[in-house]
């Protein structure tokens, strides 16, 4: 056991040292030869990083909603193939009284809300911002939906059910028309409308689908439906409902159809005039799309790592080549030949994990960039580190397995013969 691992640390040593020197005899050709096996880990595990890091984030955006809430609205969430608009664009859309009728009827809800959403300039004094997103709900909103509030509270149900004149407020609008005083307490202006402000969201930035409580306004929906048409389409009317514990998606799902068609008074034969969306289409819908580039990176990646094989093959074959003479010395010296092949196919080994190391450092490199850069975190995992040098390892295993067969069968005479 001990002689085996002697002989392992001294082929590898012998073949590091052959390997090296390759490349620094041989940079023009080298740099040339790796660059098919850097290019090509470069494009699958860069596309692999990328993926894994969108659906970090698609999931955390998706879990800080929950995975056991539905939302009935006009159109159903849909992801490439065929959409039949035209079916869908005479349907009607939610409507608060449809909420009342699921909270009566529903034995599976936990919470339900209804909201509909705006965009309009919110003011206080001199000091306004335009463009905030007004987000209109009525009671359990915070029930339904996880909310963070850094200053002040939610709203009381006399707020809600009343339709008292009070505001929760993103904490860019609190930073853009307070500056460095607190918002609690004052009043803001939007539609025309004071309200007075009890409540300043926590800081988040934007999730996967550029929604964030930074610049928005929520208000109660009873107070909402005197300054804008919460039945209006372009405002989005919505409602969300959350199941109860240990009630799957299917079961809350099936009820809300049987309860929607009754309220709507639906014929038997008739087609649903709703959707009921929730978040695994999400899911399912980039799943499809990220596995449809996976695979275009992987043919990417593939014809560079197939050129980088037998880039490394030919330098293995003029290693071979350069080496005969050696190689004879060795074998007339009492060297086997699984010596000469492990020593050969190491050499390859080593080669071509350079090369992936080399993919592996500009994707590091490159994950540091767009992660300081821009408000994405980019980061390259030890899964996919793993993966592109399993990748390199075949690769040069592959690629030096002929080059160092045909080594290993050489004859020793005439080997030391091919050097004169």
């Amino acid at each position: 056991m001990r002689q085996k691992l002697f002989i392992f640390v001294r082929l590898f040593r012998e073949s590091y040292l052959f390997a090296f020197q390759a490349i620094i005899a041989n940079k023009l050709r080298t740099i040339l030869t790796l660059s098919g096996i850097t290019i090509g880990i470069f494009s699958i595990i860069s596309v692999f990083t990328v993926f894994d890091s969108l659906e970090s984030k698609i999931k955390t955006s998706i879990d800080s909603l929950g995975d056991n809430v539905l939302f009935v609205q006009k159109w159903p969430w849909a992801f490439g193939g065929d959409y039949p608009w035209w079916k869908y664009l005479s349907r009607p859309v939610a409507k608060i009284n449809e909420l009342s009728e699921i909270e009566k009827r529903s034995e599976a809800y936990y919470a339900a809300t209804f909201v509909v959403g705006n965009t309009k300039t919110v003011k206080y004094k001199n000091n306004s911002v335009s463009n905030a997103q007004i987000l209109a709900v009525s009671k359990d909103y915070d029930k339904v939906i996880t909310i963070n509030i850094a200053q002040g509270r939610y709203f009381t149900m006399s707020e809600s059910v009343g339709g008292r004149a009070v505001a929760i407020i993103g904490n860019d609008i609190a930073e853009n028309i307070f500056f460095n005083t607190s918002a609690l307490g004052k009043d803001i202006t939007v539609f025309g409308r004071k309200a007075n402000v009890v409540g300043v969201f926590k800081k988040e930035g934007d999730d996967m689908f550029g929604q964030s409580s930074d610049n928005q306004v929520m208000l109660p929906i009873n107070f909402a439906r005197n300054v804008m048409d919460i039945t209006d389409e372009s405002n989005d009317p919505s409602i969300i409902v959350r199941a109860k514990p240990n009630v799957s998606n299917e079961e809350l799902k099936d009820e809300l159809t049987g309860i929607m068609r009754s309220v709507r008074r639906l014929k038997p034969s008739a087609e649903d005039n709703f959707a009921i969306n929730e978040m695994s289409m999400i899911t399912k819908g980039f799943e499809s799309i990220f596995s449809t580039i996976s695979i275009i990176g992987w043919i990417i990646g593939a014809f560079s790592l197939i050129v980088g094989g037998f880039g490394i093959a030919n330098i293995m074959f003029v290693s071979v080549k350069e080496r005969t003479a050696i190689i004879g010395i060795q074998k007339s010296l009492g060297a086997k030949n699984y010596f000469i092949l492990l020593q050969f196919l190491f050499e390859a080994i080593f080669l071509s994990l350079l090369g992936g190391a080399l993919g592996l450092i500009i994707i590091f490199a490159g994950t540091l960039i767009v992660t300081y850069s821009f408000d994405f975190t980019l980061s390259l995992t030890f899964g996919n580190i793993f993966l592109g040098l399993s990748v390199s390892l075949i690769i040069g295993l592959i690629a030096g397995f002929i080059p160092a067969f045909s080594a290993s069968r050489l004859n020793p005479v005439d080997a030391i013969r091919s050097s004169s």
